[in-house]
């Protein structure tokens, strides 16, 4: 192969991988939108938003940087193999930046998702009135983020009324069970 065809190679291939990231920068991931699962992430969870090592950017980046920076030291005089050596790492490199950034956002998004577990044992607020044998409504906040959820008494509790905190105890299903503070033992400054 002669310098010139293998300059027409690197300058295809770096087209391609350049192309490849401008469609990609305009409709978003090009796998994700044509449906083709190439899930390299770590967790293993397709469809998650999760930027992968096929991910068309990550892919694109390669191709633009192996296919160019290739082309250019080959014009600078380093010989085919050399040059291609040169690109790959390259393109390993960059691909790998975009990689690890895209990566770094993607653990850095909010999870707002708060579980059972993180409601029990917490207090809370009743913002609907809770009657023996009836269904009332509790506010409680995690973190940042305020949860409402639909609580049912203890056994042998009596009505609790709006305003009150209560003691998330355990889920019920569909619901939590709560207790008053007054019958916990637990005092608010404890919290």
């Amino acid at each position: 192969m002669t310098i010139y065809t293998s300059l027409i190679v690197f300058l295809i291939i770096g087209g391609i991988g350049f192309l490849f990231l401008a469609v990609s920068l305009i409709i978003g991931d090009l796998f994700e939108v044509l449906d083709i699962d190439f899930d390299g992430g770590f967790d293993g969870d397709g469809g998650s938003g999760e930027i992968g090592l096929l991910d068309s950017r990550v892919v694109s980046v390669f191709l633009t940087a192996f296919g160019f920076i290739a082309a250019i030291t080959l014009q600078m005089g380093l010989g085919i193999f050399l040059s291609a050596a040169v690109g790959l790492g390259s393109g390993v490199l960059f691909a790998g930046l975009v990689f690890a950034f895209g990566y770094f956002l993607h653990t850095q998004q909010a999870n707002s998702s708060v579980t059972e577990r993180d409601l029990i044992g917490r207090t809370a607020q009743v913002i609907v009135g809770i009657k023996p044998e009836g269904i009332g409504q509790i506010s409680c906040r995690v973190g940042e983020e305020r949860v409402e959820k639909l609580a049912r008494l203890r056994e042998g509790e009596e009505e609790i009324k709006v305003g009150e905190t209560v003691f998330i105890e355990e889920s019920a299903g569909d619901s939590f069970i709560v207790s008053s503070m007054k019958n916990t033992g637990y005092s608010l400054m404890s919290e």
